[in-house]
């Protein structure tokens, strides 16, 4: 059902929707192939396109077309697409409404002004120079926070706004479980003689990786007409518009699998993009459910598929073809172990599954601490030395691979950014259980190389919702069951048990 209330009402959220596509544009623009010195006026640039995004947004005319709409509501078929763009509509408008139009300009323009110190500091190792900037961040944050309304713990409506529904207190648990499952696993497997991951060592041309790279998100069944690949510092998928869906990684001589599983990684978020319903395009829902449910499928096809000994049955001689001189004479079963070793490593974005988790918990539990003032920013990177040595037994020699690795508390908020890497984790191998036990056909086209029964069911089933339903609805729409950790630790066990003879 359509009334001119609605029409207006989509209208408006269609300009945003392309308002919003620029300032994602400048974004990439940037972290791609911008020159350092346009960085002060893109923070303003950008500044500008937030700002008119959230005034367009909360202006009265939206205020007033919600008001009328949500008395028509009533009346509508509960789950049709217009009563779902009224509900989401309304609540997203509700939060904006809760943040001064000032303080999103200011945010903007200090995430920026802090990203491109970032990117000068952390190759440098100069934290120092980050340490007003991150106080700052951290004010704001706080800030930020108190404009949505306390929730039980300082850091609930920062999670809340990536991951719906989720809390401190829910999430502590979560994470109790995983690493009193996942710290024996870690021992036992450390315990044994390392995998000899040499052959990922190179020298490896970049070009070439990521053209290899390139060809496996096509397999996968990533459009490359409505998306396209570049580098980046930090990888990344940016969604501009149904039909320019595109990402970016990056690539180290003397590290292959950097640049192969990033760029997987990414494929798995942009797959999802690119799978949502053309129908939702220029509303709200036009994006992944959630972060927890987004990685979930970056997590999917990155590990579960990537990483599988399937895969690279089909995809090694490829590799070794491209490769002749570094892989020529490596056996695939070094390969499959080199890319599945696991260590105490610093790295989280170069971690294995079966340690990654732990990185999460080290870094959401250091947030945790700086939003409730237990931990100053100044005290940030000792504290980072200090967890690392007693959850993963290593500790970083300088801040690069420590606290400076990760762009997310430059580039944002602090609270709300790592606890949807884990929830991802969870929900990958939940989702690709029902995936296998809801399509017969896709264990064995799997076997053979073939990619699209997968990607069909979960198109189908997750991807064409967009936001259409909050996340542990959509999960429960998809696996029949609320969230779990227990698909989770029957894929590690089974993967890691057969490498490691647990």
């Amino acid at each position: 059902m359509t009334t001119s209330e609605y029409q207006q009402l989509r209208q408006v959220l269609a300009e945003i929707s392309d308002i919003n596509a620029i300032g994602a544009l400048l974004n990439y623009d940037q972290s791609t192939i911008m020159p350092t010195g346009g960085a002060e006026g893109r923070g303003r640039q950008m500044a500008l396109i937030s700002r008119m995004s959230h005034e367009k947004f909360t202006a009265p005319q939206v205020g007033h077309l919600l008001e009328q709409l949500q008395k028509q509501v009533e009346h509508w078929d509960q789950a049709s697409l217009e009563a779902t763009v009224v509900r989401v509509t309304a609540k997203d408008y509700t939060q904006a409404t809760q943040v001064p139009g000032e303080f999103v300009s200011a945010f903007t323009e200090h995430a920026n002004t802090s990203y491109m110190a970032w990117a000068e500091a952390r190759p440098a190792n100069d934290f120092a120079r980050m340490v007003p900037l991150l106080e700052k961040t951290l004010d704001m944050s706080r800030q930020l926070s108190a404009y949505y309304g306390a929730g039980a713990h300082i850091a609930d409506p920062l999670i809340d706004m990536a991951d719906s529904g989720m809390t401190v207190a829910a999430l502590r648990p979560l994470f109790a479980t995983l690493r009193a499952g996942l710290v024996p696993m870690v021992d036992a497997i450390c315990a044994q003689t390392p995998a000899d991951d040499a052959c990922l060592r190179g020298p490896f041309p970049v070009r070439e990786q990521i053209d290899f790279a390139t060809q496996l998100a096509a397999a996968i069944g990533y459009d490359t007409n409505r998306g396209r690949l570049d580098t980046s510092p930090h990888p990344f998928c940016s969604r501009l518009h149904y039909g320019d869906v595109r990402m970016t990684t990056r690539a180290r001589e003397d590290d292959l699998g950097d640049a192969i599983f990033s760029v997987i990684h990414e494929t798995g978020h942009a797959v999802y993009e690119q799978g949502v319903a053309f129908e939702l395009e220029g509303t709200p829902l036009a994006s992944g459910t959630s972060s927890g449910v987004h990685e979930s499928q970056s997590r999917l096809w990155e590990n579960i598929v990537g990483r599988s000994r399937g895969f690279w049955e089909i995809h090694y001689p490829r590799l070794q073809a491209a490769f002749p001189t570094q892989l020529g004479a490596v056996s695939l079963d070094t390969f499959y172990r080199a890319i599945n070793k696991v260590s105490r490593s610093l790295i989280r974005t170069d971690a294995d599954e079966v340690t990654y988790n732990l990185h999460v918990i080290i870094r959401f539990e250091l947030e945790l601490a700086l939003l409730e003032g237990s931990l100053a920013v100044k005290d940030l990177a000792e504290a980072w030395r200090a967890r690392y040595t007693s959850d993963l037994g290593i500790a970083p020699a300088d801040n690069r691979d420590g606290v400076l690795q990760d762009v997310h508390w430059y580039a944002g908020t602090i609270g709300g950014a790592f606890q949807g890497y884990t929830i991802g984790n969870v929900m990958s191998a939940q989702i690709y259980e029902a995936a296998l036990a809801g399509d017969t056909t896709i264990a064995p086209a799997l076997a053979q190389g073939n990619y699209a029964p997968l990607l069909g069911w979960l198109q189908h089933h997750l991807y064409a919702t967009g936001r259409r339903y909050d996340a542990p609805t959509t999960l429960h729409r998809v696996t029949g069951s609320s969230l779990s950790v227990e698909p989770y630790f029957r894929y590690l066990k089974a993967k890691y048990g057969q490498l490691y003879q647990l």
